[in-house]
C-alpha cells in the first residue's frame, strides 16, 4: 500500500471517528474500532492525531468532541430508526386541532414526518421541518422569523423569541444534546438556548425527545431544569438518578415504543 492511499484511509477514518463523536457523545477506543472495523492500536493513533490538531479531547479510554454547531445533514444520518420510534411515539400524543411547536434538530424533523395528513398548527423555527410540512394543505405551517444559521437549518435571535412571546402552543417538542443525572436539559451551541427558553414558555405541555446518546449526552449552557418538562419520550433505559430526578419533579417518562393508553 503505497503512503498516498494509507493517508487517504487516515483521513476517511479521521471523518469518521469526528462524525461519531459529535453525533452520538463521548466514545471508547473498543466502540469506534468496532464500527470502523480496525484496530484498537489504529484508533489509539488516531485519536492522537486529532487531538494534537486540536479537533477532540482524549479521555480515559476514548475521546470527547464538544462542538455546538453540527452540520444538520450529518447528524440526520446517525440513529434514524431510533429517532424514528421516538417521533412515533411523540406524533401519537397530539390530538387532530391542536397546535404543536417543534424545535430545531434532527429528531423533531422525524416527528414532522409522522405528521402528514393530520389537521393541525405546527409552529417551528426548523427550515427542514418546514420543507418537510409546506404542502402538506392539511397543516396550518407557521414558520418563526430570526437569523438563519444554514449549517444546521434554524432561525434564532431576538426576532424569533418575539415571535414566540406572541404564539401559544398545546404541546411543544424539544430536542437537547443532553440531560445530566440531575435532570437538567443541556445544549451545546448558547445561541440556540434563549429559543429553546422561549419555546417553553409559549407552550402548555413540554416534551423532551431524548434517544441514547443524551443520557448523559454532551453540552455545556442549560437550557431548563427537570420542573420546565411534563414528558420525556425515549429509547434509552434511564440511569436511576436521571429517572428519580425527574419522577421527583412529576415528569412521565415514556419509553418510545409504548401503546398509548
Amino acid at each position: 500500500m503505497t503512503s498516498s492511499v494509507r493517508d487517504v484511509l487516515a483521513e476517511r477514518r479521521h471523518q469518521l471517528i469526528l462524525r461519531a463523536l459529535r453525533s452520538g457523545g463521548p466514545a471508547s477506543v473498543t466502540d469506534l474500532s468496532e464500527q470502523l472495523d480496525v484496530s484498537p492500536a489504529t484508533v489509539r493513533r488516531d485519536l492522537v492525531k486529532l487531538e494534537e490538531d486540536g479537533l477532540l479531547t482524549r479521555v480515559h479510554g476514548g475521546a470527547v468532541v464538544e462542538e455546538g454547531d453540527q452540520p444538520f445533514a450529518e447528524v440526520a444520518e446517525v440513529r434514524v430508526t431510533e429517532k424514528d420510534a421516538i417521533a412515533a411515539r411523540a406524533a401519537a400524543m397530539v390530538a387532530d386541532g391542536q397546535s404543536v411547536l417543534l424545535d430545531i434538530g434532527t429528531t423533531a424533523y422525524r416527528l414532522a414526518r409522522q405528521l402528514h395528513g393530520r389537521r393541525l398548527t405546527v409552529i417551528t423555527s426548523n427550515l427542514v421541518v418546514y420543507e418537510e410540512l409546506a404542502d402538506d394543505e392539511g397543516i396550518e405551517l407557521v414558520l418563526l422569523g430570526g437569523m438563519v444559521r444554514r449549517e444546521y437549518r434554524s432561525l434564532v435571535g431576538f426576532l424569533t423569541e418575539d415571535n414566540l412571546r406572541q404564539l401559544h402552543a398545546d404541546w411543544l417538542f424539544l430536542g437537547t444534546s443532553g440531560v445530566r443525572p440531575g435532570g437538567q436539559v443541556m445544549d451545546t451551541t448558547v445561541v440556540e438556548v434563549p429559543v429553546k427558553r422561549a419555546m417553553i414558555k409559549a407552550s402548555d405541555k413540554v416534551v423532551l425527545l431524548a434517544d441514547t446518546a443524551k443520557f448523559p449526552g454532551t453540552g455545556m449552557a442549560k437550557v431548563c431544569g427537570p420542573e420546565d418538562l411534563d414528558v420525556v419520550v425515549t429509547n434509552a433505559p434511564v440511569d436511576p438518578a436521571t429517572r428519580s430526578s425527574l419522577e421527583e419533579a412529576g415528569v412521565e417518562v415514556v419509553a418510545a415504543g409504548e401503546v398509548q393508553a
